[in-house]
C-alpha cells in the first residue's frame, strides 16, 4: 500500500467516526466500529478499548475478537498489562516482543503469547484532563508500531474520548454521567451477546455481529436493540425470531 492510498483510507475512516459523533449514535457501536477500524489502519491483528469508571476501575467496552476479549479480561482479573500500565501512566505502552516482558507482567505475558500474540501497545484515552482508559493494540508478530502507526492509534482514542464525553470543554463533573452511561449500555449489549449465545448456539462474536446487523437493518440502536431483548418481553420474541433467521442465512 502506498503512503498516499494509506493516508487516505485513515482519512477517510476518521471523517466516518467523526461524521458519526454529529448524528444520534450509540457509543457501543461506535467502540466497536473503532476497534475494526484499527486492524484495518495499523500493523495489528486485533484491538480492544478499556473504559474506567469513576472509581477508576477498567472495564472492557470493545474488542475485535473473541481471543482478544479473552486475554483484555485476563489482563484485568490478573491486574497486569499494557493497557494497565498506559492507564495508571497516562502515557503509550508499546511492546515489541512479548517474550521480553515475562518480568514486567509474568501472568499477562505468558497468556498473551498462548492465544497467539507476539506484541502489544496500549495508547491512552483522555478528556478534562484525566485518563479515561485505554485502547489496546495485539500484534501476531513482534514489532514496535511506527510513528505513523502511533499517531493514527492516538488519533483514534482521542476519537473514542469525544464520543464517551459529548462535551466542549469537558469537565470532570460532565464527563462522568457520560461513562456511566456508556458502561451501562455496554452491560446490556454483553448481557444481550450471552443471551443469543445460549439461544442460538452460537459465539459470542457472532452475538454482537448479528445485533450490529439488525440495529443497523432497523435503525436501533445497539445498546437499545440490547435492552429491547433483554427487558421487554413484548419485543424479544420478533427480535429472537428475526436474529434466528439472520444466522441461519450466515450458517
Amino acid at each position: 500500500m502506498t503512503d498516499a492510498s494509506r493516508e487516505s483510507r485513515v482519512l477517510d475512516a476518521v471523517v466516518a467516526l467523526v461524521d458519526s459523533l454529529l448524528h444520534d449514535f450509540d457509543v457501543v457501536e461506535l467502540l466497536t466500529d473503532l476497534t475494526e477500524r484499527c486492524t484495518q489502519l495499523l500493523d495489528v491483528a486485533s484491538a480492544g478499548l478499556l473504559l474506567a469508571d469513576p472509581r477508576q476501575q477498567l472495564h472492557l467496552m470493545a474488542s475485535t475478537s473473541d481471543r482478544t476479549e479473552e486475554i483484555e479480561l485476563f489482563q484485568l482479573q490478573a491486574d497486569e498489562g499494557p493497557c494497565l500500565d498506559c492507564f495508571a501512566s497516562g502515557t503509550a505502552v508499546s511492546i515489541a516482543d512479548l517474550s521480553e516482558a515475562t518480568t514486567r507482567w509474568p501472568q499477562f505475558a505468558p497468556a498473551a503469547r498462548s492465544a497467539g500474540f507476539a506484541s502489544v501497545h496500549a495508547v491512552p484515552m483522555r478528556a478534562a484532563g484525566s485518563v479515561l482508559g485505554a485502547l489496546g493494540l495485539f500484534g501476531t508478530r513482534t514489532g514496535e508500531l511506527n510513528e505513523a502507526d502511533l499517531l493514527v492509534g492516538h488519533s483514534l482514542a482521542h476519537v473514542a474520548s469525544v464520543a464517551i464525553v459529548q462535551e466542549h470543554p469537558p469537565t470532570i463533573e460532565t464527563v462522568l454521567p457520560h461513562l456511566r452511561t456508556a458502561l451501562a449500555s455496554h452491560v446490556v449489549v454483553e448481557q444481550a451477546k450471552g443471551f443469543l449465545r445460549e439461544r442460538l448456539d452460537i459465539t459470542v462474536s457472532q452475538a454482537l455481529a448479528l445485533l450490529r446487523r439488525y440495529a443497523r437493518a432497523s435503525g436501533t440502536h445497539l445498546s437499545e436493540l440490547a435492552r429491547q431483548l433483554m427487558s421487554d418481553p413484548g419485543s424479544r420474541p420478533p427480535i429472537l425470531a428475526a436474529l434466528s433467521d439472520l444466522a441461519a442465512t450466515d450458517g
